[in-house]
């Protein structure tokens, strides 16, 4: 909340009069400050709000409670899909074009974006029939598929209403379960469900300190508590955030030991960046961090965690950044460290002694898409070395869907074709022992369809399109190469590939960068 210094002037302003012009500017400045300090996570970096004219206030200031009969309000709208704010009475988002009234939380998906949620397509009937069929099919083996999901992690939320919905929110996770249902795959005996226990403070112990945990502990006894402007808690949080990471752990553990196949972990809260210390970016515990250790416990000596959430995980990257027996991957937005939150770079490598163990893809720009990330994971780069080199026993992926077609924090272009290639690529690892944890990932459309396909992927489907011979961009491509020739000091066997792929494609790459 917002509070001005000068009392007198704030009296004289609650009560409709007006201020000493002395003391206008004064005031605006003061408040234009203390909301720069407030802004959540989306606005620092996408820059959705100007301090200098904001009629947008979220402050307990009130001029007046009267409606001033001059001034013609102009409806606004929240979007069901990606909670951007929409202006005018249009019935379609002009950010990711969902109509206002869609059945999206009814169907997930599969629900037209075209309609509302009472108009039932022909697509949409097609859809559904045809999606039954392949349940049928995939399904088969007696190494099943392990879906963790407790419900009761849908109570976490942020309780006071502020101007805009947050991102992170319950309705994340209901799209994909009703899409999983309506195509028949949340089948009991079929797909392992609903594994809820909540960690314990020494599992917690091996990845947070004390501080962490009982930080996040304490909200359980406050109706609504901040941990940083956009990271919020509510009473039921501190249980959330422990059913979360419980789950990953068993989930790991089962996994690791052969009692499934591989799982997909529908997680929230979120947990990537989550540190030993700090609860920050919609994050209170670390879930990958965490089902890393369940692994080694359960006896993997080396853990891969790919992460390919739109933002770098620099939780998980603080908590491994010493140990080498857990090589961390990230592929994300970067652009010089102006993009949230703002840690790795390339040059981020490891340190005492595990230099080589982070590796950082930090994109230049926005905008990324399948043909960049695809490439970054194709032969003579990542995945390939990772097995070659590091050969995991256990492999995890920290899935954010925020670098997908849509997203309104990532303004990233991954399609759900992309995402299943690229988890396609890592279920070569590690003998299959693969866990796929839920991260970011705001637009319900996109993190539905999208982790729908990986999912279809840990079933057995192969991905429908191939993407073996794609061009990437030459911003991707450059940032490629300089990742290969940093990380080339640490694992030898890279200096050939880097040399090679520079001999294929450093006529592209060097071309102008315009």
């Amino acid at each position: 909340m917002n509070h001005f210094k000068d009392v007198e002037t704030e009296s004289r302003l609650q009560n409709g009069e007006s201020a000493p012009s002395s003391n206008v500017d004064g005031l605006l400045k003061q408040k234009n400050a203390k909301r720069k300090s407030d802004m959540t996570l989306e606005e620092m970096y996408n820059n959705q709000y100007d301090f200098e004219d904001d009629e947008d206030d979220d402050s307990d200031w009130e001029p007046s409670a009267l409606p001033d009969p001059n001034v013609v309000e102009i409806p606004k709208w929240f979007c069901i899909n990606c909670t951007m704010v929409n202006i005018g009475v249009d019935f379609h988002c002009d950010i990711c074009g969902e109509h206002r009234e869609s059945g999206i939380l009814k169907s997930g998906f599969l629900a037209s974006p075209f309609h509302r949620a009472d108009v039932l397509t022909e697509n949409d009937t097609h859809a559904a029939d045809g999606l039954q069929g392949f349940r049928l099919q995939s399904i088969a083996s007696d190494n099943l598929t392990a879906i963790g999901f407790d419900e009761r992690m849908l109570l976490h939320e942020e309780v006071v209403r502020k101007p805009h919905p947050h991102p992170e929110r319950p309705d994340r996770l209901e799209p994909l379960l009703l899409a999983l249902q309506l195509q028949g795959r949340y089948i009991s005996g079929k797909v392992l469900s609903n594994l809820s226990k909540e960690i314990t403070r020494e599992e917690l112990l091996m990845v947070h300190s004390s501080e962490n945990i009982e930080a996040v502990e304490l909200t359980s006894h406050v109706f609504s508590s901040y941990f940083t402007p956009d990271t919020y808690a509510n009473e039921y949080s501190a249980s959330s955030a422990r059913l979360a990471a419980g789950l990953c752990f068993d989930l790991a553990a089962a996994i690791y030991s052969g009692s499934a196949k591989n799982g997909f972990a529908l997680v929230r809260p979120p947990g990537h960046h989550a540190g030993v210390k700090q609860a920050m970016g919609f994050c209170l515990h670390n879930n990958a961090a965490i089902a890393a250790s369940a692994a080694q416990i359960a006896g993997a000596k080396k853990v891969l965690i790919i992460d390919w959430d739109v933002h770098h995980g620099n939780g998980t990257q603080e908590i491994f950044e010493k140990n080498k027996s857990v090589l961390y991957i990230s592929l994300h937005r970067h652009e010089g460290g102006k993009f949230y939150p703002g840690t790795g770079s390339a040059y981020e490598v490891g340190t005492m002694g595990a230099e080589g163990y982070c590796v950082n893809v930090p994109w230049s720009r926005g905008g990324v898409g399948d043909n960049d990330y695809v490439f970054a994971f194709q032969c003579r780069k990542f995945c390939s070395y990772a097995a070659s080199e590091f050969d995991p026993d256990f492999t995890i992926i920290s899935a954010g869907f925020d670098a997908a077609r849509g997203d309104p924090l990532g303004c990233c272009d991954v399609t759900p074709t992309g995402y299943a290639q690229m988890t396609q690529m890592c279920s070569s690892l590690s003998g299959g022992k693969l866990l796929v944890i839920l991260e970011g990932g705001y637009n319900l459309r996109s993190i539905s369809s999208s982790a729908t396909a990986v999912i279809k992927v840990l079933l057995g489907e192969s991905p429908r399109h191939n993407m073996d011979q794609i061009m990437p961009t030459r911003a991707g491509l450059r940032t490629v190469l300089e990742v290969l020739k940093i990380q080339s000091t640490y694992w030898p066997s890279l200096e050939c590939r880097f040399s090679k792929l520079l001999s294929e494609w450093g006529w592209y790459a060097l071309q102008d960068k315009s």
